[in-house]
C-alpha cells in the first residue's frame, strides 16, 4: 500500500510537471508571436512612410513625388499641369547623343505638376528636378528614373518664386549627352547654360 501510495504522488508530481511545462510553452509561444506581429507591424508602418519618398521596381524609380503638401509661400494650387517627357535617342540635337522631345517647360508659380517620363531608348533615362524646398523634398530634388521602353509618373509642387530650375538625367555623360532641361515658373530668372536648343555654353570651346 505503501509502495503504490508513493507511486500515485510521483505520477501526480510529473503530471503537474508536465502541465506547468506545456502552459510554460504555451506562455513562449504567445510572446513570441506578440514580438512578431509588433515587429511586422512597425516594419509595414515605416515601408507606407518611405513609400512617400521612393517607389522601386524593376521598370524604373519615384522619388519625392508630392501632390498634396504646398510650399510654405503657396496658399493654395493654382494650376494642374500634366506634362508627358518622351527620351531617347533619337529627340537627339545636333553633337548629342540623346535628347527630351522637349528641354523647357514653363509653369505658373504654385502649380502642380505631374510629368510622365517615357523611355523610348534601350538603355535607362532620368528626369530629375533639382532646387525645390528642401522641407518638403528630400535633398531639394524630385526624380523619375525608367528602364529602357518603359515609363513612369510622379508630381510635385513648386513654390511661387519666379525662378528657373535645372532638369536632367544624372546617370554618367547623359547630361553632357544632351539630356538637360529647365522649368521656368512665372518669368522665370535668366536661362540655364547649355540647355539644347535654347542656351549656350557657359565656357563655350574656342577654336
Amino acid at each position: 500500500m505503501a509502495a503504490a501510495g508513493i507511486k500515485n504522488q510521483m505520477a501526480s508530481r510529473m503530471m503537474t510537471s508536465m502541465l506547468n511545462m506545456r502552459n510554460s510553452v504555451f506562455m513562449l509561444a504567445m510572446v513570441l508571436m506578440s514580438i512578431t506581429n509588433a515587429v511586422a507591424q512597425t516594419h509595414t508602418h515605416h515601408h507606407h512612410h518611405s513609400d512617400h519618398a521612393m517607389s522601386l521596381d524593376v521598370d524604373g524609380m519615384t522619388m519625392n513625388s508630392n501632390g498634396d503638401v504646398l510650399p510654405r509661400d503657396c496658399d493654395k494650387v493654382t494650376a494642374e499641369i500634366e506634362v508627358e517627357v518622351r527620351v531617347g535617342r533619337q529627340y537627339a540635337m545636333r553633337g548629342f547623343t540623346f535628347g527630351f522631345n522637349n528641354h523647357e517647360w514653363r509653369v505658373p508659380p504654385c502649380s502642380r505638376i505631374t510629368v510622365t517620363l517615357i523611355n523610348e531608348d534601350e538603355i535607362r533615362h532620368q528626369w530629375m528636378v533639382h532646387g525645390l524646398p528642401r522641407y518638403i523634398y528630400s535633398q531639394g530634388m524630385f526624380h523619375l528614373e525608367t528602364s529602357g521602353g518603359k515609363r513612369r509618373t510622379g508630381t510635385f509642387i513648386v513654390p511661387s518664386d519666379n525662378v528657373t530650375y535645372l532638369v536632367h538625367c544624372d546617370i554618367s555623360h547623359h547630361m553632357e549627352q544632351g539630356l538637360k532641361g529647365q522649368i521656368r515658373v512665372g518669368t522665370g530668372q535668366d536661362s540655364l547654360p547649355s540647355i539644347p536648343g535654347i542656351s549656350g555654353a557657359l565656357y563655350p570651346d574656342k577654336y
